[in-house]
């Protein structure tokens, strides 16, 4: 395990801390709205401290790319893309699906990422070309047989663009018509560790910022699953529109997008 996980690791046990001591404790004082249906409290803050502190004490020289501030720096070759809190809506209203994202860019590639769940205490972790993790055991799910039919996807709905309602519930009537069942638990970092983890075939949102899938994306992949933008690419971390997959059903979830009015309209 190299230095970068272990500080990682580090960074969101201490985060999730703050997570854990305050939740529940949330008043309506206490939340700042950033945007229609987008909100940040105290916690988010706290919890970015915590882990930017393990993070630069470690590693002074790198630049960090974080929900709620961004540092920048003109040399650094490393930049650490951080989620202090996915889930804020789940969080404030103590609704237990939430986590912590981290991930490490060296130049253009993902080498590093964690996404921990306090509340399960479950840590999933990957490095480029090492694998994936789920409290250290290692996830496969290229070894599984799967098909549209029997396939349980996840998704999130799209606060931030409400305006495509329309057009996201109409691919979202394709997809449920030929898939098992969907889920929205509302943290985009669990739902692409639990694709990682085999506990859903599939993913796909629009409209997500780079701390919301740079980690999961190198789950998914590290698992055995394929990580794409909306057209088949590799711009997911740029647009926030991303699909991750199992192997055997990403390309029926790309079809039914490339298909849709939604991908005509982003």
């Amino acid at each position: 395990m190299s230095s970068f996980l272990e500080v990682a690791k580090d960074a969101a046990l201490s985060a999730s801390e703050v997570l854990l001591e305050n939740l529940g404790s949330i008043s309506t004082e206490d939340i700042e709205k950033k945007q229609a249906s987008d909100y940040v409290t105290y916690v988010d803050r706290e919890s970015e401290k915590r882990i930017v502190e393990v993070i630069k004490k470690a590693f002074p020289e790198h630049l960090l790319l974080t929900e709620e501030s961004i540092k920048q720096s003109s040399t650094a070759q490393y930049r650490w893309i951080i989620d202090p809190l996915d889930g804020t809506t789940n969080y404030i209203h103590s609704y237990p699906v939430f986590s912590v994202s981290i991930a490490l860019q060296y130049r253009e590639e993902i080498v590093v990422a964690v996404v921990y769940d306090p509340i399960r205490k479950e840590m999933f972790t990957a490095e480029k070309g090492g694998g994936a993790f789920l409290n250290g055991k290692r996830l496969d799910i290229s070894k599984r047989k799967v098909n549209p039919d029997t396939a349980l996807i996840a998704t999130g709905f799209p606060f931030r663009a409400k305006h495509l309602t329309d057009e996201y519930f109409e691919l979202f009537k394709a997809i449920f018509a030929r898939c098992s069942d969907l889920r929205r638990a509302g943290s985009a970092a669990i739902d692409l560790a639990y694709v990682a983890a085999g506990r859903c075939d599939g993913f796909f949102e629009i409209g997500l910022s780079p701390w919301d899938v740079a980690a999961g994306g190198l789950l998914v992949e590290e698992a055995g699953g394929i990580v794409t933008d909306f057209t088949g690419g590799t711009t997911h971390i740029e647009t926030g529109n991303i699909v991750a997959a199992h192997k055997e059903i990403h390309g029926f979830l790309l079809d039914e997008i490339r298909n849709s009015k939604l991908l005509r309209k982003i």
